[in-house]
């Protein structure tokens, strides 16, 4: 059994953990393990949206960004998702990730200006990204063999870990909560750049990707993760897009998996910004919304138990304010985390 947070970054704890050294979790997962001279990663989200079919602006700043992605300099890896938002638009997310953070300062400039410099009518574009330390970062896989997200750019993954199947075991997993609470500092804030807006979040900010993947399942647990288990998940991310905002969660996305043609995978993933890692941590602990899914998951793996086919996994950072960047070109106010700004203002 071995700890969640690796050995370089273990330091004494002034900040206890929520279980004792001799906890035994009931089931076994997994973390993404990066080279020790890995201190920071990107995890850089580019969107478009638009309503309806999709117009021909939007199929080619799709193919350049994906152009972008595989030049000198591009991410090591990248995955793109699609959803209807709250406003009824059609949004398209690629996410990029980075190990090095030269190379991405030498690619963002040019791919910025060209993503939401100017853009055709017709579209709306934006970009977030997040460039946290290592430190302020952790991930949770329920199985080996198909690393997603943020984890597909790590060195490989862990043996068995302590620090899950507990509330708070999220928090436990973060190298900095050793020794911070992380706490959030301020409101979000708009900074008018011309036709751009940015967001200049707070201290502490919170984001999580939380993905399912039921493509190894056959029929009777395909129907039953899609029959019992999916709905409710739609549910309780249906209420945080919605009204998330009076627990602390900005925005959120329920988004679908693309594969490399462009149609619908069988994977699947949510992502949120929220004001705290607490605020994200009471939900999960309490609110209905999500009391119902962790139900509704555990009636699934314990009526299948180890022969369960279906992948979990999340990655969750609490990013410093000066590892943030939130930037819409043409975006509904609803978007992102221009929905924080509003509200806020409001």
């Amino acid at each position: 059994m071995e700890s969640a947070i690796p050995l370089h970054l273990e330091t004494p704890r002034t900040r206890h953990k929520r279980v004792p050294d001799d906890y035994q979790p009931p089931y076994p997962s997994f973390v993404a393990r990066y080279k020790p001279a890995v201190n920071r990663v990107v995890m850089a989200y580019f969107g478009l949206q638009y309503r309806g079919t999709a117009p021909a602006a939007a199929t080619d700043a799709l193919s350049e960004i994906a152009a972008r992605f595989a030049a000198e300099g591009g991410p090591s890896h990248w995955d793109r998702a699609r959803y209807v938002d709250q406003a009824g638009y059609e949004n398209v997310v690629s996410v990029a990730y980075w190990d090095d953070i030269a190379n991405f300062d030498k690619w963002f400039g040019p791919a910025r200006e060209a993503w939401t410099g100017t853009q055709p009518e017709g579209i709306g574009t934006f970009i977030e990204v997040l460039r946290p330390i290592v430190a302020r970062h952790e991930t949770l896989f329920s199985s080996l063999g198909r690393p997603e997200g943020v984890a597909v750019i790590a060195q490989g993954m862990s043996g068995e870990v302590q620090e899950h199947a507990y509330w708070g075991g999220m928090r436990d997993r973060i190298p900095l909560s050793q020794t911070d609470p992380m706490s959030p500092g301020g409101n979000p804030e708009l900074i008018r750049d011309g036709a751009r807006l940015r967001v200049q979040a707070h201290d502490n900010l919170c984001l999580i990707r939380s993905g399912q993947d039921w493509s190894d399942t056959e029929t009777s647990e395909r129907k039953l993760y899609l029959d019992d288990v999916e709905p409710v998940l739609r549910e309780g991310m249906d209420f945080l897009r919605d009204e998330g905002f009076g627990i602390g969660c900005y925005a959120n996305r329920y988004m679908r998996v693309l594969a490399a043609g462009g149609d619908a995978s069988e994977k699947s993933y949510g992502q949120s910004w929220w004001k705290s890692l607490a605020a994200l941590e009471r939900w999960a602990e309490s609110h209905p919304t999500h009391v119902k899914i962790f139900g509704a998951a555990m009636k699934y793996l314990s009526t299948l138990g180890p022969s369960a086919k279906l992948r979990l996994y999340h990655e969750v950072t609490v990013a410093a304010a000066d590892e943030q960047f939130f930037e819409y070109l043409n975006c509904h106010a609803k978007t992102g985390m221009l929905a924080a700004v509003e509200t806020v203002a409001a």
